[in-house]
């Protein structure tokens, strides 16, 4: 985004994963999710009334402040489901965390939403990875064209998160400019420049933050990719670096 600054987490985290992608075998630990993400925001895009909420990269920059307020309200569901209070939901956490949803998903399902999220490796699901776990469930979840999707949201914890994962997920598909249901750098182009066509972003800019999304550097950026950037980008990660961690 041509005006945000991400702080050093993320470009510190971008290069971490960076090299755990880099492992014999694990990029096949994400394929299988993130071709569902692709196909499920086709299918969004497919169903979408038309109307637009974004015209612009500025446009959703100035909703970082309502974006960062809506995820913030999911610490109480966070601090619920980490019963041993250690600030991370391990694997048999996040099964009761799924049960008390009432979400039956598969065991192998559950292992891919775990490792994806676990973008660390460090075996246990952190706030901001709760927060992109959470918006991916209600993703998959979520019929496209449902009238009524309260009834999963509002266990999650906040009446408001479903409009916050809905216009997320509009921030996406604005800057999925082809339409395919990922990202790659020609969309990240258009969409910083085409509506201020007189004043082009710089190039070092676009790829700037392209690079703080493709993780795997494979030149596309799924929504799982987007989601961990995005939630950067609005702050929650800062607010986290202000925690002192125990023993520090």
């Amino acid at each position: 985004m041509g005006t945000c600054h991400p702080g050093p987490s993320l470009k510190l985290l971008s290069s971490k994963v960076g090299c755990m992608l880099c492992g014999c075998g694990s990029l096949e630990k994400y394929k299988r999710l993130d071709e569902k993400l692709e196909r499920k925001m086709i299918e969004v895009r497919r169903t979408a009334s038309g109307h637009a909420n974004f015209k612009s990269i500025n446009s959703i920059i100035m909703r970082f402040p309502q974006f960062k307020e809506g995820l913030k309200n999911l610490r109480g569901a966070f601090e619920q489901y980490d019963e041993d209070s250690n600030g991370t939901i391990d694997k048999e956490e996040l099964k009761k965390c799924l049960e008390k949803l009432q979400l039956n998903l598969k065991e192998e399902e559950v292992e891919d939403l775990f490792h994806s999220c676990d973008i660390d490796g460090s075996e246990g699901i952190q706030f901001n990875e709760f927060i992109v776990l959470l918006c991916l469930i209600y993703l998959l979840m979520k019929p496209a064209s449902s009238p009524d999707t309260a009834s999963t949201t509002s266990k999650i914890g906040s009446p408001n998160i479903e409009a916050t994962f809905n216009t997320i997920v509009e921030a996406f598909l604005f800057l999925d400019k082809n339409g395919d249901g990922k990202l790659n750098k020609q969309d990240m182009i258009k969409a910083l420049n085409d509506y201020s066509p007189w004043e082009k972003s710089p190039a070092h800019v676009t790829r700037t933050r392209f690079k703080e999304m493709d993780w795997d550097k494979n030149g596309k950026v799924s929504f799982r990719e987007f989601l961990f950037a995005f939630v950067s980008w609005v702050g929650i990660d800062s607010d986290e670096e202000e925690i002192p961690e125990e023993g520090s």
